[in-house]
């Protein structure tokens, strides 16, 4: 069976890819931040960071466990961001992946801050970098999920 229907004109082509465009624009204009879901991934960071207040340190220092626990919670959040928008972090451009980078770094360096606020005897100031690291994380996961929206819009 042959076809001979005409290869479609280049203003067909071109309008075409327009109405792709702007489907695509309307795509991205539609999704919403899930701040909740942002917000989780805060929790997530300020219950990380906190866990030092119930730490030792010192010479028989042994890490919390709560780190595993917390990536399985990051997993958990991050597929129902993916199921309650479709943004998938698997494809969020370098400036996400820069954010999340930054999540990690400030992350840790709160919770050693934190290490070293609980060898002093303050342990009432990890409330403090815990609200700290619970405002950036979800700042930063924010900066992570419009940067992946703005990836969708010009992809």
């Amino acid at each position: 069976m042959e076809n001979h229907s005409a290869p479609p004109s280049s203003e067909e082509a071109i309008g075409a890819l327009d109405a792709l465009s702007a489907d695509r624009e309307r795509l991205a204009s539609s999704v919403h931040v899930p701040w909740v879901l942002l917000a989780a991934f805060g929790g997530i960071g300020a219950w990380w960071v906190s866990g030092a207040a119930s730490a030792n340190p010192g010479a028989d220092y042994e890490p919390p466990t709560s780190g595993w626990l917390a990536l399985v919670g990051v997993l958990v959040v991050a597929y129902l961001i993916r199921r309650e928008t479709g943004v998938r972090f698997r494809a969020m451009g370098a400036r996400a992946g820069w954010a999340v980078v930054g999540i990690v770094i400030v992350c840790l360096v709160l919770f050693s801050i934190s290490l070293g606020l609980v060898s002093f005897g303050l342990h009432w100031a990890v409330g403090l970098t815990s609200l700290l690291a619970f405002a950036a994380t979800t700042w930063l996961a924010g900066v992570a999920y419009r940067s992946a929206v703005e990836r969708l819009r010009g992809a």
